[in-house]
């Protein structure tokens, strides 16, 4: 069977999976299922850290100057949570279909604990927080048996674990493989802002400086603009900012939060000025938001959100 009739096959096979509930959250908590027919333009989201195939449709990403395109001949890596620009291609005909394998830390040590010292596994260093890399026939094959095991919750809970952690390995010893093993390597640049990214996750809601977060990554105040910079293609300050209009939009979309009410949970003192924010970034009120992302079809709002590509 050649590439293009096994992407269908897989695209069919998703859509079977979602249609009938098969959502492996016991057995493959890491895993999830993308679906989606319709386009959407390019809007603001925030990825959480996770590698995402696809095998129809298209995704692009712009990140500052920075494009990233995903398809069905390549995958996307993300390393720290991170807020960039999304468009999709999705028609009925061809759907934007795919699965998201979020990145477990102890899963990941594990495996780097197996590969040992082994002089084969030299993979470049790489800083960036976004990668992207070619979908292989290796990574095809394994989605293809992942999603096979999908529709019996027995194999899924006894074997998808395993086939999680070969997608994971040829993700590693791949071209991205560089910035996985920054993830988890001690006193790396990359792992010390990627510390303060998850201090920013935790207390979002407070006052934090660009002092007290360069404290915690152990920097001075300019090396750590310019790491943090590199890494997330953005400041502290406006990261902060940005994590905040994110979080905020979840609320109200998904929790019925009113405005006023999701301003002051994510930490800001007037909803005047979170309203005049939200509508800087995302170019409507936050009313209007809420509006257009549920006038969506079901299932496919979630995927323009903060959580979820």
């Amino acid at each position: 069977m050649n590439r293009t009739a096994i992407c269908k096959q897989l695209t069919e096979k998703i859509n079977f999976l979602k249609v009938n509930n098969k959502i492996p959250a016991e057995g493959l908590p890491d895993v999830d299922l993308l679906y989606g027919t319709q386009p959407y333009p390019r809007t603001p989201v925030m990825y959480q850290p996770g590698i995402i195939f696809l095998f129809s449709g298209q995704k692009t990403g712009y990140l500052n100057n920075r494009v990233f395109r995903y398809d069905a001949s390549e995958y996307l890596l993300l390393t720290v949570p991170l807020p960039f620009e999304c468009e999709t291609a999705a028609t009925p005909e061809t759907p934007l279909a795919g699965l998201r394998i979020n990145i477990d830390m102890h899963q990941l040590q594990a495996l780097l604990m197996d590969i040992g010292e082994d002089t084969r596994f030299q993979p470049a260093p790489l800083s960036s927080g976004i990668n992207s890399a070619t979908l292989t026939d290796e990574i095809l094959c394994a989605a293809e048996r992942l999603l096979d095991v999908m529709e019996r919750p027995l194999d899924c809970r006894i074997l998808g674990r395993q086939i999680v952690r070969e997608i994971l390995y040829q993700v590693l010893t791949g071209p991205c493989g560089g910035a996985l093993l920054a993830l988890v390597s001690r006193q790396t640049h990359f792992s010390l802002i990627s510390r303060v990214l998850k201090r920013i996750e935790a207390q979002y809601t407070e006052n934090l400086s660009v002092d007290q977060l360069a404290a915690e990554a152990n920097m001075s105040v300019s090396a750590f603009h310019h790491n943090f910079k590199s890494i997330t293609s953005t400041s502290p300050l406006q990261y902060l900012k940005t994590y905040r209009l994110h979080k905020a939009r979840i609320m109200m979309l998904h929790d019925g939060v009113k405005v006023s009410t999701a301003a002051i949970r994510v930490g800001y003192e007037s909803a005047s000025q979170f309203s005049r924010e939200f509508k800087r970034y995302f170019g409507v009120t936050p009313g209007e938001d809420v509006a257009r992302m549920r006038m969506l079809p079901q299932g496919e709002s979630g995927a323009q959100l903060a959580a979820r590509p």
